[in-house]
């Protein structure tokens, strides 16, 4: 193990998941596709980097050297910077300038930078501040729930807010399921049917698109010791 992670949940509404971690060694992971965008700080020889990174629609490959390290805060479908549309960061990213070694700049203000601990104090101030905002359209489409908006003023809503359209996001999602399924050891005709796959063939190229790796090789690097 070339790299050190650590996870956690939060109980903010924003938030789906933070992380962080260091490179331990020159590390080279390959990102697979993800529908949430990332507010992303990256340290490496004590300086910061922030950046936002919109959604990935493919695998990405990243380098990182030696000592890097970061803290990564994954919002939820449906939280949405109103001076930074996500749409715009499709499998692209945009980087944030600093005001001082401790603060970076983000529509007219100086934020300073969180911690893994205090993630959702910083969260609740961009909220309070309105730099940051929930859409409930797509909160209700994402938990399946029935709306009165149209399809087309729902597909707006995501393009808006996930810069996805509900389709690409619900595909992604289902690439996650089935590899965390194989993950558990179930076998891979069962997977299928339960990700919502025609077949092993149609899983198969949904998991190579998105994942960068077919059934097989997920099986084989879980048994790897």
């Amino acid at each position: 193990m070339n790299a050190f992670f650590e996870g956690r949940t939060s109980p903010s509404p924003y938030i789906k998941m933070i992380w962080r971690g260091a490179a331990l060694d020159y590390y080279t992971p390959a990102c697979p596709a993800d529908g949430q965008w990332n507010l992303l700080f990256l340290k490496r020889d004590g300086k910061v980097r922030v950046s936002i990174e919109g959604p990935l629609t493919q695998v990405k490959h990243k380098v990182h050297a030696e000592g890097t390290e970061w803290l990564v805060i994954k919002f939820q479908p449906g939280a949405f910077l109103p001076s930074l549309p996500v749409q715009n960061l499709v499998d692209s990213d945009a980087v944030l300038p600093l005001t001082t070694a401790h603060t970076f700049w983000l529509h007219g203000s100086a934020w300073p930078f969180p911690s893994y601990e205090n993630v959702e104090t910083f969260i609740d101030k961009l909220v309070r501040k309105d730099e940051l905002r929930f859409d409930p359209v797509v909160k209700a489409a994402v938990q399946n729930q029935l709306l009165e908006s149209s399809s087309r003023t729902i597909r707006r809503h995501f393009l808006l807010t996930t810069g996805l359209t509900q389709r690409a996001l619900a595909q992604i999602e289902r690439a996650q399921k089935a590899a965390a399924l194989l993950e558990q050891g179930i076998p891979l005709l069962d997977v299928a049917y339960q990700a919502g796959y025609a077949d092993q063939s149609h899983m198969s190229r949904s998991l190579k698109r998105f994942l960068g790796q077919t059934p097989t090789q997920i099986v084989n690097i879980r048994k790897a010791p």
